[in-house]
């Protein structure tokens, strides 16, 4: 995929939750201002006390947001996907980079750089909104996290993290682990191999049926309920 013009730059910020408020004009100014960028799997695009270039968007591939620690270990804090924005601590003022960002496969970004970002944010009511609003979510979902990590089972987290990924009001659903289970059982705050160990004794017991990375949920009520 290659973005040959400002205009397709244009095109696919509008497709952007965070700014679909935003008009024609205000659109074309963000994308004279906006980089595209490739990462290839597993190169790092920053580092955690980095000081931050901007606001990233993914177009295609996938990025985790980790915490490294001394001993080398890492805790995935969170899985980037198309069409989500990372890196919001970019409007902060000399605010460092929070996290580690790292392309899990080949995927194409575009970088609203920070001067561009706020003087966006200075003219849009409606940006500010939904900036905020977006990061409210992103601090609801790792609190929901932290509490998953803390006060559930490994069975319980595995099956909360399932429910979540089921469409609104589904009685079943089917689901495909996109990212290694390494990566997953991080989020979880598992080991890969309890992560794996959980997953089999769902299925023995009923819960789910696994067909190589696809995830079949036959009764998402009863799994919600495997999750409380």
């Amino acid at each position: 995929m290659i973005l040959e013009t400002r205009h397709s730059i244009a095109e696919i910020l509008s497709r952007q939750p965070l700014f679909r408020n935003l008009g024609r004009a205000e659109l074309g100014r963000l994308a004279e201002s906006t980089l595209e960028y490739r990462v290839g799997k597993h190169e790092v695009l920053f580092q955690k006390g980095d000081r931050p270039a901007g606001l990233y968007l993914i177009v295609t591939g996938q990025i985790k947001l980790i915490l490294p620690s001394p001993q080398g270990t890492e805790k995935v804090v969170r899985l980037a996907s198309p069409g989500e924005a990372f890196a919001e601590e970019a409007v902060i003022p000399d605010g460092p980079h929070a996290m580690t960002a790292e392309a899990l496969r080949d995927s194409i970004l575009l970088i609203v750089p920070r001067p561009a970002l706020m003087a966006a944010l200075a003219e849009s009511t409606c940006l500010c909104c939904d900036l905020m609003a977006g990061m409210a979510r992103r601090m609801q979902d790792l609190i929901d996290n932290m509490e998953s990590c803390s006060q559930r089972s490994s069975d319980q987290r595995v099956a909360h993290y399932l429910t979540q990924l089921a469409p609104v009001n589904a009685d079943s659903f089917e689901v495909e682990l996109g990212v290694n289970k390494q990566h997953i059982a991080s989020h979880l705050d598992l080991a890969p191999e309890t992560f794996s160990r959980v997953l089999s004794r769902l299925a023995r017991q009923g819960y789910i049926q696994m067909h190589g990375r696809t995830i079949r949920v036959a009764d998402a009520e009863q799994l919600r309920l495997q999750a409380c």
